[in-house]
Order: structure tokens, then C-alpha cells, then sequence
């Protein structure tokens, strides 16, 4: 049984499709509070159906911040997200902060380099380069470290060692204090079973294309750049193929639920490696409420 204090900050961490929205609106229903997205695509202004940005309804149930703030076309990293954050941190209500990217919550509790910014030739340079050039030329250290299936995760570790002469590891080791560390916030990790999160997978993302995610596709198509951050958000790639005519329609929706699962696999062995301090919740069903105790105001 987790007990949930009125007026401390809760984190919330899983895999993608696990219930972490849900699992927030219910604790801001209880005790209040503002949703905070910790989500690094939830950001962006483009793909609300296709990255399941909360909807009308569950705005309408709670306050929610930093959800669609972004030009779909800017950068946006984890030192943007935290600059994006720290007034909630300080402000009038407790933020209930959810998403299923480590990186962020890696970052919030234990604290990010100041890394020079990468200049855009150089990221135009990464860009044009395979994972596996980028992969040899990054330093064992950072290597060791980061997911190395990820291409954004290496893709930056490249850009911070072609940029700086330092590698990715070095800057982490010499991080400044944290915004929040761990032991001052509730910190919740859903642990969802592989089948039990495989078949959610595919339905939500059946839902996501009658709810609209082709449209947005067919949107953003004449503006369409796969090196924008925002063209990673996992079904981007695969219903543009579609729209552009080199794969069908089953074929997008067959390769977007594949990429969602190991998206989700690669979630679930970071919360493992880095979330052993936190409280882990094992779900397999839609309610998960029961785990939970909340404590009384003391202001009541």
C-alpha cells in the first residue's frame, strides 16, 4: 500500500500504454493538484490523438501543463523540459508529474549537465549518419550507459562528444544538485506483464487510427521532416509511408503496434535498472486504486 501525501509531489513512471494517465487524474481527483507531462513527444504541438495527449475529457477533470506547448518543427530536450517544469515545482498546487521517458525523470531527481546546445550543422551532420557510425564513434564510458538501441539517446551522446570534446558520461558525472530529488516526492513506477501490455498496445493503437491519427498524418504531410524531434512520436513514420504510397495501411498500423512493443520493452529495462528505489506497482488490470492510501490534509 502506497500512501499518497496531499502535498507532495508525485512522479509517476511506466512503459507506454500502461495507465499512468489514468493513475494521475485519479490521485488529482482525491487530493488535487496540476498533471504535469513528462512525456518527451506529449510536448508537441502536432500529434495529440497519435501520442495520447490527454483529451477533451480528461482536461476537463484536472488541470494539465506542458502538454502541446511545442512547434512541432523546434528542438526540445530534457534542459528545456526542466526549464518548462521548475515553476510547477514552487507554484500553488502539488504537480502530479507522469510519462513513460526515463530521461526526464533521470534528470529531475538527479540532476542534468549544463551541455552546450549542438549547433545545427552539426546536428544535420548526425542526422545523415547511420546508429551504428554514430554508435563506434561515441566514447565505451557513455557507451556503457545509455540505450544503445535508442537513436535519439545515441544520436545526442554523438552530438555532445563531436561538440564539446567531452563524452556524454563526463559531463553526467559532473551534474549540479537536482530540482527534486527522489526522497522528497512519491515516486510510483507501474510495472505492467509483457501480454497484458502487448494487447493494450494494439488496441489503443486501433483506437488512435479511428480517432483520427491518419488525419493528423495527412496534416503534418506537406510539412513532413523525419529529422524533426517530433517526426520520432512511434506511428509518425509508418502512417506517412502509408500516405505516401509505399506501404498499406495494414502494413503501417502491423509496423507502428511492433515498434510500440519494443519501445515499451526498452521502457521497462530502464524503470528496472533505475527505478529500484521507487515504489513499484505491478498492474494487470485497468484499476490499480487499491494500491493506494490518502493521507488526510493537514490544513483540513
Amino acid at each position: 500500500m502506497i500512501t499518497i501525501a496531499p502535498h507532495k509531489p508525485v512522479l509517476i513512471a511506466g512503459p507506454t500504454a500502461s495507465g499512468k494517465s489514468a493513475l494521475a487524474l485519479h490521485i488529482a481527483a482525491q487530493q488535487g493538484g496540476i498533471i504535469v507531462n513528462a512525456d518527451a513527444l506529449q510536448v508537441f504541438d502536432h500529434w495529440r490523438v497519435l501520442t495520447a495527449r490527454p483529451d477533451d475529457h480528461d482536461l476537463g477533470q484536472a488541470e494539465h501543463a506542458l502538454y502541446g506547448h511545442v512547434p512541432f518543427d523546434a528542438d526540445y530536450s530534457t534542459g528545456h523540459w526542466l526549464r518548462d517544469l521548475r515553476p510547477y515545482l514552487s507554484g500553488s498546487k502539488r504537480p502530479i508529474i507522469v510519462g513513460g521517458t526515463g530521461l526526464n525523470f533521470n534528470a529531475l531527481t538527479q540532476g542534468l549537465a549544463e551541455i552546450p546546445a549542438t549547433p545545427p550543422a552539426l546536428r544535420t551532420q548526425a542526422n545523415a549518419l547511420s546508429l551504428d557510425d554514430l554508435l563506434d564513434a561515441i566514447d565505451g564510458k557513455t557507451r556503457a550507459r545509455i540505450d544503445t538501441q535508442n537513436r535519439m539517446r545515441v544520436q545526442r551522446a554523438w552530438e555532445v562528444l563531436e561538440n564539446t570534446g567531452r563524452g556524454l558520461a563526463d559531463w553526467q558525472d559532473t551534474t549540479p544538485p537536482p530540482l527534486l530529488p527522489a526522497e522528497q516526492a512519491i515516486c510510483i513506477t507501474l510495472d505492467a506483464p509483457k501480454d497484458w501490455l502487448n494487447d493494450r498496445i494494439a488496441r489503443r493503437f486501433d483506437l488512435m487510427l479511428a480517432q483520427g491519427a491518419l488525419d493528423e498524418a495527412r496534416a503534418i504531410l506537406p510539412h513532413w521532416n523525419p529529422d524533426n524531434l517530433s517526426s520520432k512520436a512511434i506511428g509518425a513514420p509508418e502512417l506517412i509511408a502509408h500516405l505516401q504510397g509505399t506501404i498499406t495501411l495494414d502494413a503501417a498500423r502491423e509496423a507502428a503496434i511492433i515498434a510500440s512493443r519494443q519501445y515499451a520493452k526498452r521502457q521497462r529495462t530502464w524503470f528496472r535498472a533505475r527505478h529500484k528505489s521507487w515504489h513499484h506497482i505491478p498492474i494487470d488490470s485497468a484499476d490499480i486504486s487499491a494500491t493506494l492510501q490518502f493521507a488526510p490534509s493537514t490544513a483540513d
